[in-house]
C-alpha cells in the first residue's frame, strides 16, 4: 500500500513518540479492560411487541495499557461507534464487563460515574457540530469545568489558557471571545481537543477526529494528538476507517466486522501481512494516491455486511469470504487463534 508524503511526515514524528510512550513507568499496567462485551438493542413491533435485537457489539475483548494507542477500524455499521459510546458510559452493556483502573463500570453508582467520565476525554468527528454555535470559546471550555465542580473562576481561566496553549491556540485572548463559525475547521478541532484535556484525563476516545478536515490539517492534528499523548502519558482509542492514518498513529489495531473483533495485532503486522480475509479486503479497498495503481484490479469481496438483527451462523464473514471452508465456516463460529505472537485472528484457516 503506497502512502503520500503527508503520511510519511507523520511517521517520522510517530516513531519517536511511540518510543517515549512505551518507556512510561506504567506502560505494562492495564488502564482499561473490556471482557466479552455485548451491546444489544431491542427492536419492538409497533412500539410494543418484541421483534428481536440488534447485535451491535457481540463479544469484544481487549486490554488497553497506560500511554498506549489502539485503533479500532472497520466499515460503517461494524459496531465501532457503539463500542466507543459504551466505553464512554453512554450505553450500558447487555453482557460483559468494562473495567477502568480496577473498577467495574457496571457496578459504579451514578455518584461515581461522573468521576469516571472526567477521566475519559472525547474528541468528536465533526468539530463544528460538537461546538455550541451560540457560545464563544471561553464559555464552551468553561462549561465542563463548572459541571465538574471547579468553582474558582481563577482556576477555570488558568486551565482554559493552559489547554489552549497546548493545542497551539495562542495567544488565547485571540480566540476566547470568538464563536465557532469564526474559526477554521482545524481551529475548531483544536478547541474540541482542548475541551477533552481540561479535566486532565487518562484516556482519550477519538472518533474519526480528522475525517472532516483537509489533508494538510489532518497531519497537524495527528501530530498534535501525539504530542499531547506524549506529554500527559495518555491512552488513546482511535476509531476510524482510514487505514492510512492508523498506520502512523497507533501501536495495535483491532479490526471489527459485524459487531465482532476478527483480528487483533500490531499495526505493522496488519499492514504488511494481514491474516483474516476481511482485513485483506479492507486493505485492498483503501484508496491509493499512486497514479500507477489507478488501473490495478482490486480483489474486493462482493456483497454487503450482514444484518445485525439476524447475523449469519458460523463466521459472520463467510457469505462474502473467498477462502471459506465448506461445511465449517458457515456452521461453527471460530474462536480466536494465535498464529503468531501478539496476534489473534477469528478464522478457521488458522486452526492447529
Amino acid at each position: 500500500m503506497t502512502l503520500n508524503n503527508e503520511s510519511i511526515d507523520v511517521k517520522e514524528n510517530t516513531l519517536e513518540s511511540s518510543t517515549v510512550a512505551n518507556l512510561s513507568d506504567r506502560s505494562d499496567e492495564v488502564l482499561l479492560s473490556v471482557k466479552d462485551l455485548r451491546v444489544w438493542f431491542e427492536l419492538r413491533r409497533f412500539g410494543f411487541g418484541h421483534a428481536g435485537y440488534v447485535h451491535a457489539v457481540d463479544g469484544v475483548s481487549f486490554d488497553l495499557h497506560y500511554g498506549e494507542t489502539i485503533a479500532i477500524v472497520g466499515e460503517s455499521g461494524c459496531g465501532k461507534s457503539t463500542l466507543m459510546k459504551t466505553i464512554l458510559a453512554l450505553y450500558r452493556p447487555t453482557k460483559g464487563d468494562i473495567t477502568f483502573e480496577g473498577q467495574n463500570l457496571s457496578e459504579l453508582p451514578n455518584s461515581e460515574m461522573r468521576e469516571y467520565r472526567s477521566q475519559v476525554g472525547y474528541v468528536q468527528q465533526d468539530p463544528y457540530g460538537a461546538l455550541a454555535p451560540f457560545m464563544n470559546v471561553q464559555t464552551i471550555l468553561e462549561e465542563p469545568l463548572i459541571i465538574n465542580g471547579i468553582k474558582s473562576k481563577v482556576e477555570r481561566v488558568e486551565r482554559i489558557r493552559k489547554a489552549m496553549e497546548e493545542v497551539k491556540l495562542s495567544p488565547p485572548d485571540d480566540y476566547l471571545t470568538k464563536f465557532p463559525h469564526m474559526l477554521s475547521g482545524g481551529q475548531q478541532q483544536r478547541v474540541v481537543l482542548a475541551r477533552s484535556m481540561l479535566l486532565e484525563p487518562k484516556l482519550i476516545v477519538a472518533d474519526e477526529p480528522v475525517s472532516m478536515l483537509d489533508a494538510s490539517v489532518r497531519v497537524e492534528i495527528l501530530k498534535l494528538m501525539r504530542q499531547l499523548q506524549e506529554q500527559h502519558n495518555l491512552a488513546v482509542i482511535y476509531i476510524t476507517h482510514d487505514l492510512s492514518t492508523v498506520r502512523y498513529f497507533s501501536e495495535r489495531v483491532f479490526v471489527m466486522y459485524a459487531g465482532q473483533a476478527v483480528e487483533k495485532a500490531l499495526i505493522d503486522d496488519v499492514v504488511h501481512d494481514p491474516l483474516h480475509p476481511y482485513t485483506v479486503a479492507l486493505l485492498e479497498a483503501t484508496s491509493d494516491p499512486d497514479a500507477d495503481n489507478a488501473t490495478r484490479y482490486r480483489d474486493v469481496p462482493p456483497g454487503e455486511p450482514p444484518s445485525l438483527v439476524k447475523p449469519p451462523s458460523g463466521c459472520r464473514f463467510h457469505p462474502r469470504c473467498p477462502r471459506k471452508i465448506e461445511g465449517l465456516c458457515e456452521v461453527k463460529e471460530p474462536p480466536h487463534f494465535t498464529p503468531r505472537p501478539r496476534t489473534e485472528v477469528a478464522c478457521w484457516l488458522y486452526r492447529e
